[in-house]
């Protein structure tokens, strides 16, 4: 896994052997952001990352020089890895917490992010409740994108404000626009 651009471009990190997250892939990654580069100005950006297994998209936005990052894993050892890693990384602009997604949406509602990135375990049972739980407690900003990766099994296209699919290879990204 590695950071595609930015401030940290190339490096390179390495999540333990025994862990379970399934990082965002290079070339889905960096595709991802190329979309993202036309939407809107990451600079400026406030970010929530939900599900964020190693950091991965974390570091990637506080590479590129998003304002702020907020982090949400649930799994202590990866949230232990991601507060491990942003210091090792030097990254002052990420804030990790601890805490189940669905419960994180509803005691951030009514802040204002710019961008929000969920990659839910691909199984998840209430993997169709994230859009949800992105709009039903306000965390979108107006001109704002919500991103969400999930199997191709998964169809997003019926809920409200969904905008588009990507897919590149095997990683599906639907995107949602107020």
């Amino acid at each position: 896994m590695r950071i595609i651009s930015g401030t940290h471009k190339g490096k390179v990190i390495f999540p333990d052997k025994n862990f379970r997250a399934r990082p965002t892939t290079d070339f889905a990654k960096e595709n991802l952001f190329n979309v993202l580069n036309n939407y809107i100005d990451i600079e400026e950006a406030v970010v929530l990352d939900l599900f964020s297994g190693t950091g991965s998209i974390s570091y990637e936005f506080a590479s590129r020089g998003a304002e702020r990052i907020v982090s949400v894993e649930l799994n202590y050892n990866h949230y232990s890895f991601i507060k491990k890693t942003i210091v090792q990384l030097g990254f002052k602009n990420i804030n990790v917490f601890k805490t189940d997604v669905f419960i994180a949406c509803k005691k951030l509602k009514g802040q204002s992010f710019d961008i929000i990135f969920a990659d839910p375990p691909y199984d998840l049972e209430k993997i169709m409740d994230i859009p949800a739980a992105i709009f039903d407690n306000e965390l979108l900003a107006p001109d704002g994108l919500a991103i969400i990766e999930h199997p191709g099994t998964v169809d997003f296209s019926s809920a409200p404000f969904f905008s588009e699919h990507r897919q590149y290879g095997s990683v599906n990204f639907s995107i949602f626009r107020k």
